[in-house]
């Protein structure tokens, strides 16, 4: 007897609806409403979402902060046809009731294993089976990366427990596999080594798509949260995929069981089509309010604050850094401040919008305080150095851990309020030659009160000499409160342009 199953994946859309990406006005080749109309859906069909919806776009941050206009996101795939979802560490951005909010707008059922109730200890959204019109069983699981718990502010997930994934995967396989055909895990994670060549990535659990191949033996791993398109292959016995974020595409995955032997294959599919009109033409009010709202003016500079390449900024500083800077210090009143922009941060016009500010700090991050040792500071700033990397002819590259699996040029960070000279040439822990806070040298013993967003100071990107300084200011902003408030303070602000640090990568040759 053959039984035949269609899926349709999309993971990490950041609320990414429309063809755009907010920087500017120009359509582009991305968002569900350009993937949904190639969604050909069936009886044998289902449409899974791997989470990580309801925060990243400026759509999203605007429903977020304008509750009436609801959750388009919801609107949207209930009117695709999903039928699972499972759920992102930034689901939880803005707290569990927004989220379960949410999720009572959407039709699709939720699976997430891991995710109890912390006042009775059961799963809120635990696995099911789904009998499609064949008769083929599928058994579909949901786990979340733990890291949850080291990256999210406490009251927003104070009445949940993200508890182990794996084993939550593994107690939920264990369970469905008598009952069912086909085994799905979707897991809002990813790989912690390579899928091709097995090389370790990573020793964090954030990610454990690896170890879920070679450990368990699920048909099928949905997997995201790396934004890193990993197309249809089977690795330890379990096909995998993962697409890229921002909808910018969407797997369709064909799987055939035939007696006891089953068959998968995967193409990856492109945000093409012509966007439902009905469906725009109901959102089309949202947003034009958007767009307002980004072209909103908020100030004045006295010239662009724009990005550059990130390595010619990580390099060389950047104004719109330093402008960054100056006001996390004056906000925090901290005497050193720590600024990282986004993979894709374009930086402030001279006519500041809205627009620039969330293109530049998408981010929900709130800035927190801490006190830190001059031996704690040299530590991050020589951690921070990892960035970089030499080839054979002394030039500069970003270290190829920061590109792949998951590009993070937000893992490199800017100290605004000390001076400080990196020699690349010397080894890791002795990279910091000098160091100095009012053009005095920084000595280990000296303490220094020092600003930063709540995802660096969790220990966020491997700094985990945060975690031992002492926590003066849990902040109750968030950062792009901050800068906007800034801005519109000022009749016209003079951007700084002072770079306060330098990195030496002249090298003597050996021999």
């Amino acid at each position: 007897m053959k039984q035949q199953l269609k899926i349709y994946y999309t993971s990490d859309v950041h609320g990414y609806l429309f063809p755009t990406n907010y920087a500017d006005t120009q359509e582009k080749d991305m968002g569900l409403l350009k993937c949904m109309p190639n969604f050909q859906k069936d009886e044998n069909t289902l449409i899974i979402d791997g989470g990580d919806m309801l925060q990243g776009s400026a759509l999203a941050t605007y429903c977020q902060a304008h509750p009436e206009e609801g959750f388009p996101q919801a609107t949207v795939l209930n009117q695709a046809g999903y039928d699972f979802v499972t759920l992102g560490n930034h689901d939880v951005n803005y707290g569990t009731s927004y989220l379960y909010q949410y999720l009572d707008a959407l039709q699709a059922t939720c699976v997430c294993e891991n995710i109890l109730d912390k006042s009775t200890n059961t799963k809120k959204f635990p696995w099911t089976v789904k009998t499609v019109a064949n008769g083929l069983r599928v058994g579909i699981v949901g786990v979340v990366t733990e890291y949850i718990t080291v990256w999210e502010k406490a009251d927003n997930i104070k009445d949940i427990t993200i508890a182990d994934p794996f084993i939550a995967a593994k107690q939920a396989l264990e369970e469905m596999k008598p009952q069912v055909d086909l085994t799905i895990c979707i897991y809002h994670g990813g790989f912690e080594r390579d899928v091709k060549s097995g090389k370790l990535l990573s020793k964090t659990r954030e990610n454990i798509g690896y170890k879920i191949c070679e450990e368990l033996d699920f048909d099928l791993l949905l997997t995201g949260h790396q934004h890193l398109l990993i197309e249809g292959q089977l690795l330890h016995g379990t096909y995998v995929v993962q697409p890229s974020s921002n909808a910018l595409n969407y797997f369709e995955i064909d799987i055939e069981k035939t007696n006891n032997i089953i068959d998968i294959t995967a193409s990856v599919g492109k945000p093409s089509a012509v966007p439902d009109s009905d469906l725009v033409n109901e959102l089309k009010p949202l947003e034009a309010k958007v767009q307002s709202f980004l072209d909103q003016a908020i100030g004045k500079l006295d010239s662009d604050a724009l990005a550059s390449d990130k390595l010619e900024m990580a390099l060389h500083g950047s104004p719109v850094i330093e402008l960054i800077g100056a006001i996390q210090l004056q906000a925090s009143n901290a005497q050193i401040t720590v600024v990282s922009l986004a993979n894709t941060s374009p930086g402030f016009h001279k006519e500041v919008t809205m627009r620039d500010v969330i293109a530049t700090y998408p981010y929900t991050n709130q800035l927190i305080t801490l006190n830190i040792t001059g031996a704690q500071l040299k530590e991050v700033v020589d951690k921070n150095m990892d960035y970089f990397s030499l080839d054979k002819q002394n030039k500069v590259n970003i270290s190829t851990h920061y590109l792949y699996p998951k590009i993070e040029h937000y893992h490199f960070d800017f100290f605004v309020g000390i001076d400080y000279t990196i020699d690349l040439c010397q080894k890791a822990g002795k990279r910091v030659t000098e160091l100095r806070y009012n053009n005095q040298p920084i000595k280990d013993t000296d303490e220094f009160t020092i600003a930063l967003s709540d995802y660096r100071a969790s220990g966020g990107g491997g700094f985990k000499t945060y975690l031992e300084c002492p926590v003066l200011n849990e902040g109750a902003e968030e950062i792009v409160g901050l800068i906007v408030a800034y801005i519109q303070a000022k009749e016209e602000i003079v951007v700084p342009k002072n770079m306060n640090y330098k990195i030496n990568h002249s090298c003597a040759q050996e021999g």
